[in-house]
């Protein structure tokens, strides 16, 4: 087992330098590394190496660089990225500063068995576009919101990279009230999970747990070294009792096109 010191330099280096993720372009310049949507979707700086003298303008530089694309973008801020203050420099840019996020890692070797059991709630593997109208159905109520935008993105990622992605429903009933899913990048020891919400009325059924199983089940079948979540405070509690490991807090900074 990596201790945590060791884990996050792995996983600085395989998820935030080197990462291909699927259907997005790595760009590598001296200061950041950017994801780029290749359809014109969202794209983020997940990785930077500034300093106090060259931050302003490393950040004007991405501003620029996503204006003349005409797209918005994430600066994905992690506790220890330098200099200390990049997060109130994006915000005075007109930045938009997220929740913290905890990053939180789990080596497969090490599993709870509770993670491996055959799962008796009613899951399943969501391939159909009816399956993924109840996962954004799920989506849109916790969030009280449209996620249409997040179904079109799924439903692209799942038609172009289908090996890279696995969706999950949890029913109750017959009734879709948990969703989430996993993504596998193209090379690495991690895949990410996303997602694991579920519908206030059935909290405290067992259902989170329900979809971390099957996503810990894939991820083991598919020789997966380590599972990562940007855990809101809401999961980490319960993924922390579920043997994920603290890595460090991350910030999303969203920067979008002004009308």
């Amino acid at each position: 087992m990596l201790n945590t010191e060791r884990l996050l330099q792995l996983y600085e280096r395989e998820e935030r330098i080197e990462q291909l993720w699927p259907g997005m372009r790595r760009d590598a310049t001296p200061h950041v590394v950017r994801q780029i949507e290749v359809s014109g979707g969202d794209s983020f700086v997940i990785y930077s190496a500034l300093g106090t003298e060259n931050a302003d303008e490393a950040i004007d530089a991405q501003i620029e660089f996503f204006k003349r694309r005409k797209q918005n973008f994430e600066w994905k801020v992690f506790d220890y990225d330098q200099p200390p203050d990049l997060k109130e420099r994006l915000a005075a840019r007109g930045f938009e500063i997220g929740e913290s996020e905890a990053i939180m890692a789990l080596d497969l070797q090490r599993a709870p068995a509770a993670l491996l059991r055959p799962v008796a709630h009613d899951v399943r593997r969501i391939t159909t576009t009816e399956g993924m109208r109840d996962v954004v159905s799920v989506q849109d109520e916790i969030w009280e919101g449209n996620r249409g935008w997040l179904g079109a993105q799924l439903t692209e990622e799942l038609r172009r990279t289908p090996d890279h992605l696995s969706l999950y429903v949890a029913y109750v009933e017959g009734v879709a009230v948990s969703s989430a899913w996993i993504r596998f990048p193209a090379r690495g020891q991690f895949a990410s999970l996303w997602g694991g919400s579920t519908l206030a009325p059935y909290r405290g059924r067992g259902l989170y747990t329900a979809l971390l199983a099957v996503r810990v089940q894939e991820a083991c079948r598919r020789g997966v070294a380590f599972l990562t979540i940007d855990a809101s405070l809401l999961s980490r509690p319960i993924v922390e009792k579920r043997g994920f490991q603290l890595l460090t807090l991350s910030y999303p900074c969203r920067w979008n096109m002004k009308e």
